[in-house]
């Protein structure tokens, strides 16, 4: 398999959807990973495994229907494997595992058949377990690389940050060519509303010039201002922090002018349409209880 991705937007031709089989109990709080989680286990409304089966299964209809070729990961019996795009990340032709929470080191082995079709010198792996990243922390935009991190003085001790500087300059070795820029992002394991798990819960490019951002994502001002200047204040869609909390900037392109989104984002899919996109509508509110939606559970292998 020859990889192919330069950015978020181009046509989407091949892609790896994680899978909600086997999902396993609902965890106990001091397992969880994140504070959306946890409110959810709290209340008792925690996603049913038949409820995420059949959300991720809408969106696989969609991936056939435009003709994308589809690869799901080998089921682990009672194991979280929704999150595709945590465990690896492709940019250009390079296929890069990341350096996830240890106790999730299974998933990365029940996407062995995918990695086996990739030439084995295209295949990377962070020579040391301090160099921490994930892939939605990762945003290619052609000749750019955006990417999320903390700087916080208890990033050690903090379970939502999973990028590190490490990370970044891992990331800046292996493509001397490109721009990399980080960015400082807010972190909360107190309040779903303040805490940006993943540069992509708080911005994602879209179309062809055109971005969604949540300004309080970031923790320096002038980090979500490079972003406004980068696309132009006129390109930029704003959501505001329930519509971060809902995860309106995880959509996902299949090409400039087709997005998969979550039927509730109203708002957000009204802008889209108003630009001529299409947009594919999917019920994934369940899924979003878990602090991703639909970039989180995609990891795309080959763009046009």
């Amino acid at each position: 398999m020859k990889l192919n991705i330069k950015n978020e937007t181009s046509r989407l031709r091949a892609v790896v959807l994680g899978t909600a089989m086997s999902n396993g109990p609902v965890p106990k709080i001091e397992d969880a990973y994140d504070p959306k989680s946890i409110e959810h286990i709290k209340a008792g409304t925690y996603p049913k495994e038949s409820d995420m089966i059949s959300e991720m299964n809408a969106v696989a209809k969609i991936f056939e229907k435009y003709d994308v070729k589809v690869y799901r990961p080998e089921v682990i019996v009672d194991y979280n494997q929704i999150f595709a795009r945590d465990i690896a990340l492709v940019i250009d032709d390079k296929f890069i595992k990341s350096n996830i929470l240890p106790d999730r080191e299974k998933e990365i082995k029940a996407i062995q058949h995918v990695i086996d079709k990739i030439s084995p010198e295209m295949v990377f792996k962070a020579p040391s377990e301090d160099i921490h990243f994930e892939g939605g922390d990762i945003i290619v935009h052609n000749d750019h690389i955006f990417i999320g991190t903390y700087k916080g003085e208890d990033y050690p001790d903090c379970i939502v940050a999973r990028t590190n500087m490490k990370g970044v300059e891992y990331i800046k070795s292996l493509f001397p060519n490109k721009k990399v820029k980080e960015f400082d992002l807010n972190k909360s394991m107190d309040d779903p509303r303040d805490n940006a798990l993943h540069l992509d819960c708080c911005f994602q490019p879209v179309g062809k010039n055109k971005a969604i951002i949540h300004k309080e994502g970031f923790r320096n001002p002038e980090d979500y201002q490079y972003l406004v200047d980068f696309f132009g204040k006129e390109n930029v869609f704003h959501i505001d922090k329930n519509e971060m909390y809902y995860m309106n900037s995880n959509v996902f392109s299949i090409s400039e002018d087709v997005v998969i989104s979550e039927k509730n984002f109203v708002r957000l899919n009204t802008w889209l349409r108003s630009l001529g996109i299409t947009v594919e509508e999917v019920q994934y509110a369940e899924i979003a209880k878990q602090e991703g939606l639909l970039r989180c559970s995609t990891m795309p292998l080959i763009r046009d």
